[in-house]
């Protein structure tokens, strides 16, 4: 027999009422339910009795809490850490989601359950939000954590040599550290959405299990307070990278002048009835097909049939469609190498996956057709499908302003034609654009957030763009938003490109938003325009005294383009600049630099 508890706030259910709560409800209709209840009773617990609800002073709630961090680079990390605390918010965990930019060792000491989504920016280095931690989290001053569980998502691309090495290493360091892997780590490739989801799962599921006395839904956000229920969430877009907009293609414009030694197109492209938006800062999704060159080369090199019929991926398809629109020919990642050492049984390609500066250098500018060049073996059709990477979508930052051109994407798209091993290459999306898109045709796009390369909200803050080549792309579209939002805060673009006279990517628009005030600074740098050549980071270095002053006066720095030498260059160039206008050491300077990246005012948007 129950013993009755009489309470004069007692609330009494009849057997009904309960059996129905108990009976009818899903499981997750339950468990939301009683975060519910337990948030409105915030300041006291309940028990439930033999049917009766008993408010109690005297009984504290027992609260687990689950911290969730991410470090983004352009924001899919930080989706996937919002995905899981929007999860959990019903399953009575108090759930803490941090930016790692935000986040310390010692706060690192005091978490119990931490769950860790990590992008791997370039080759193999942490997001520059997350570079701090990183560096304490390597450290030999890290602290034992013996009392911590945790779990690691690592989001990479398998098109790099260091695929998805920011996440090992702290999936590594973390054991080493003592605390105990809940869940082995999962490693995402660019389409990393279904993995993502199915480890949101996995922590979901554990942390059930972890807690059955289910006590709250609230969810803690590093900017405030985060609720499940009383949250807006966004609509879903009817199209995305799994199910594309098939856009008309309403301009096509060659942006260089004749005799130029770089081939840069600008596309417009339709979005009207696709419900697509974006901003300024974001990236489209370029689903491309393969040169013909590089499909019909690797068909007369193997002695295959176009037309032989192979099943791929649940649907009979000929082996010709299968290279042209479904496989990556163009380039050479380290999964295609391991599978093709692994058939031939090539020692040599072996010894070369082991050792990644050499198969840094190995894999650039190679393609298919040079593996089988190179290491030849014999498959059949069906073994050969099953080697190579699915093809994946390329990514262009947004020429255009998401304000200023609901209806439209703007791109700028430079052509990479190359010659190697005595052949001509070609890259897959970019002539794609440029040799097998007409004005009137269609394209599959779909749209990828940037949550980090945005403009301020604060419409009065200085920004300073530094982007040569098509790295302006993103530029012309924040001028575009900063004019139709009316932002009254001063822009000042840095520009380079080798000639003044064939080059000068949107000229016009420039020098006329230079002439109507909307511009307030402009500098050009074209490097063979004279006998030593001059880039961005010495026209920045030149202005180093102004720019120094528009940092103080709180400028937010963009930078956009090649990551191997402008991006470190501009870096080394801002460093010097703080350093000799501010009258401060290197070390300070450094410093302050790495201030600037941790505070959001320093942003990259590189490749």
């Amino acid at each position: 027999m129950v013993k009755q508890i009489q309470h004069p706030t007692a609330l009494t259910f009849d057997d009904g009422f309960l059996k129905k709560l108990t009976t009818e409800l899903s499981g997750e209709q339950q468990m939301w339910l009683s975060g519910f209840l337990y948030g409105i009773s915030t300041s006291k617990s309940t028990a439930i009795i033999a049917g009766q609800a008993v408010a109690d002073p005297d009984i504290t709630p027992l609260v687990k809490q689950a911290t969730i961090v991410y470090g983004s680079q352009s924001g899919n990390s930080k989706g996937v850490a919002r995905q899981l605390g929007e999860r959990l918010g019903g399953t009575g965990w108090e759930v803490v989601v941090e930016d790692l930019a935000d986040f310390s060792i010692k706060d690192l000491q005091k978490a119990k359950y931490l769950f860790v989504a990590i992008s791997t920016y370039g080759e193999g280095e942490p997001p520059a939000g997350a570079e701090e931690f990183h560096a304490a989290l390597l450290s030999k001053r890290a602290p034992k954590l013996s009392d911590l569980k945790f779990a690691v998502l690592a989001l990479g691309d398998k098109s790099y040599v260091n695929y998805c090495q920011t996440g090992i290493e702290f999936d590594n360091r973390l054991e080493e550290l003592g605390a105990t892997r809940i869940l082995n780590r999962v490693d995402c490739d660019v389409d990393f959405h279904d993995n993502a989801d199915a480890w949101v799962e996995q922590v979901t599921e554990f942390l059930a299990k972890e807690n059955a006395t289910l006590q709250t839904d609230h969810v803690h956000h590093a900017n405030g307070h985060l609720n499940k229920n009383g949250q807006t969430v966004a609509a879903q877009p009817a199209y995305s990278r799994k199910k594309p907009f098939e856009a008309e293609v309403l301009e096509k414009i060659q942006l260089n002048g004749r005799g130029s030694t770089k081939e840069t197109w600008h596309l417009e492209l339709s979005l009207e009835g696709s419900g697509l938006t974006y901003q300024a800062g974001d990236a489209l999704g370029i689903w491309p097909d393969n040169p013909d060159r590089i499909v019909g080369d690797i068909l007369h090199k193997t002695g295959f049939d176009a037309l032989q019929n192979i099943d791929f991926e649940g649907e009979t398809i000929t082996l010709g469609e299968i290279l042209k629109t479904k496989v990556e020919l163009t380039n050479l990642t380290r999964d295609v190498l391991e599978k093709h050492a692994e058939a031939g049984g090539f020692e040599k390609l072996k010894t070369l996956l082991a050792d990644p500066n050499t198969l840094h250098t190995y894999v650039w500018g190679r393609d298919v057709l040079d593996l089988l060049t190179e290491f030849p073996h014999g498959y059949s059709p069906d073994d050969f499908v099953k080697i190579l990477r699915k093809l994946q979508p390329r990514l262009y930052s947004i020429a255009s302003g998401g304000a200023a051109h609901p209806d439209e994407v703007h791109l700028t798209v430079g052509s990479v034609r190359y010659q190697m091993n005595n052949r001509k290459k070609e890259g897959a999306a970019s002539t794609f654009v440029a040799d097998r898109l007409e004005v009137g045709g269609k394209v599959r796009v779909f749209i990828d957030r940037n949550d980090y390369f945005k403009l301020p909200e604060n419409g009065d803050t200085p920004i300073i763009m530094v982007g040569p080549g098509t790295g302006i792309a993103p530029f012309r579209g924040f001028l575009q938003d900063r004019i139709e939002r009316g932002d009254t805060g001063p822009n000042w673009l840095f520009f380079g490109n080798p000639h003044f006279t064939t080059d000068f990517l949107y000229q016009t628009e420039w020098q006329k938003a230079l002439k109507k005030g909307q511009l307030q600074r402009l500098n050009v740098a074209f490097s063979r325009d004279q006998k030593e050549k001059v880039y961005v980071q010495h026209k920045l270095l030149e202005k180093g005294q102004k720019v120094f002053e528009w940092l103080e006066r709180g400028a937010i720095v963009y930078v956009c383009g090649d990551k191997n030498r402008m991006a470190p260059d501009v870096r080394t160039a801002f460093k010097t600049i703080i350093e000799k206008h501010g009258k401060i050491g290197a070390a300070e300077a450094e410093a302050q630099l790495k201030k600037l990246v941790k505070e959001r005012r320093f942003l990259e948007d590189v490749y």
